[in-house]
């Protein structure tokens, strides 16, 4: 215990050499205080007035000098949790790992996190690979900046005064374009694997190239990435999947060597023998709705991801003599239980998944009641959505897409001539089966009229 306190006075007694950092005026930097969303600046506002430091954190100070706008704001601050949650009537503590403190402002949620320490094997818990489970521990302004990934996000901005506090020369990084490591890459990638895909995502939206030191180790530790919950792999995904540069961060991925097995929706994606355009064709189309800020679907991009999985699976099924829907829903569950292992992809991104890949077969049946019931169903436009991109990258006629549109938009009278137009077989070439149905016999004795009746 003794030597435990020891340890952390001479600790803070002998500061690093980053302990005295450059104060950037916005005559230099920029960003003038109006660019910070008004949740951040009165949550500083109000920490520092009551007798705390508090800054803009991170990426978002990194986002504000690149040119982006930020997505949302973090803050750091010398007031533990409990202080911070007592300034503020709409926030809550949450975390394990690391304890934050969510504070509600309007439509905005600000993350405020105070600062950390320095680790030690003392004070944080590991496993058995180096990769921290569990740390409290707090310390000053220039220990929580040396704790900080990458030095473009060890950047603090104080919105009163205007002010980039800059520890690791993040700003001279980010003007000369570069990513680069605080601390030495090796230790930091054991501390926290996450932040190889990390360091591609980073590089690939900002338009940064990674530092040599941080980048040769990647490829010969990204074995690590299987101790890393699922959970927390999921969420790096969607960042990277939904960053609005997924198309160069998959590629950057693949020459880092970040799949092979490590990463099963990487493989799908970055080794796809079977519908490489479709699946490209749904990440770039998902990066232009993403920088145009229209809304995206995490159900729908991963539908399209797996899409063609599915499709092999499928057709597998019902060579070896399996009914044509049973034999999709199987197909269906054993594709994302292939994912579950390493994705902690949620209950309600997997039903919306499924809603759209059970729809597919039915694209193909247009007579009858069934083109009236597919146009009434929750996820009719999803569905439609994914069957045209299928069609732009050539797995199925465009015609088939074209007349599901005018369907859907006509009048009583022009569905009717579309439903006599319409062919008898399935247009598509999914591996939808029609089968032939008998013609019931009237209970009199005498010939059915009318042939079968409609199935649900």
């Amino acid at each position: 215990m003794i030597r435990k306190l020891l340890r952390k006075v001479f600790r803070r007694a002998a500061p690093s050499a980053s302990a005295e950092p450059a104060l950037i005026p916005v005559e230099r930097h920029g960003i003038r205080r109006e660019q910070v969303s008004p949740a951040a600046r009165k949550t500083c506002k109000v920490l520092q007035e009551n007798g705390h430091k508090a800054y803009v954190v991170g990426g978002a100070v990194r986002d504000l000098l690149i040119g982006h706008p930020p997505k949302d704001y973090d803050v750091a601050t010398s007031a533990t949790p409990e202080e911070v949650r007592a300034l503020f009537r709409r926030s809550r503590i949450i975390g394990r790992r690391f304890k934050i403190v969510h504070v509600m402002s309007g439509p905005e949620t600000i993350e405020v996190s105070t600062f950390r320490a320095s680790q030690d094997a003392e004070s944080t818990e590991t496993d058995e690979h180096g990769r921290v489970l569990r740390d409290n521990v707090y310390g000053s302004m220039a220990e929580d900046a040396t704790r900080r990934d990458f030095t473009v996000n060890a950047l603090y901005y104080d919105p009163q005064s205007e002010t980039i506090v800059d520890y690791h020369h993040g700003v001279a990084d980010i003007q000369h374009k570069t990513l680069r490591m605080i601390g030495d890459p090796r230790t930091r990638y054991r501390e926290d694997p996450v932040r190889m895909l990390r360091a591609v995502r980073l590089g690939a939206k900002l338009g940064l190239s990674i530092d040599p030191d941080a980048r040769h180790p990647i490829r010969d530790m990204a074995v690590l990435l299987e101790n890393v919950p699922a959970a927390r792999l999921f969420d790096e995904m969607l960042k990277l999947l939904f960053s609005g540069y997924a198309v160069p961060c998959l590629k950057q991925l693949r020459e880092e060597g970040l799949h092979h097995g490590l990463l099963p929706l990487l493989d799908v994606i970055l080794e796809q023998p079977l519908g490489e355009r479709f699946v490209w064709l749904a990440l770039e189309n998902t990066d232009q709705r993403v920088r145009q800020d229209k809304p995206v679907s995490p159900g729908f991009l991963f539908a399209t991801l797996l899409w063609h999985e599915v499709l092999a699976n499928w057709a597998a099924r019902k060579a070896a003599g399996e009914h044509t829907q049973p034999a999709l829903f199987q197909a269906m569950d054993e594709v994302l239980d292939a994912q579950a292992g390493k994705l902690a992809i949620t209950r309600r991104i997997v039903g919306d998944i499924k809603d759209i890949w059970a729809l597919q077969p039915r694209f193909d049946k247009r007579t009858g009641k069934m083109p009236y019931r597919l146009i009434e169903q929750p996820r009719f436009r999803a569905g439609w959505d994914f069957l045209r991109l299928r069609a732009q990258s050539g797995e199925i006629p465009m015609e088939l897409v074209d007349w599901w549109d005018r369907f859907a938009h006509a009048g009583e009278e022009e569905r009717a001539t579309l439903l006599r137009s319409a062919p008898e077989t399935p247009a598509s070439d999914a591996p939808a089966k029609k089968r032939r149905r008998r013609r019931r016999k009237p209970t009199g004795g005498g010939e059915a009229v009318g042939g079968a009746p409609e199935q649900p």
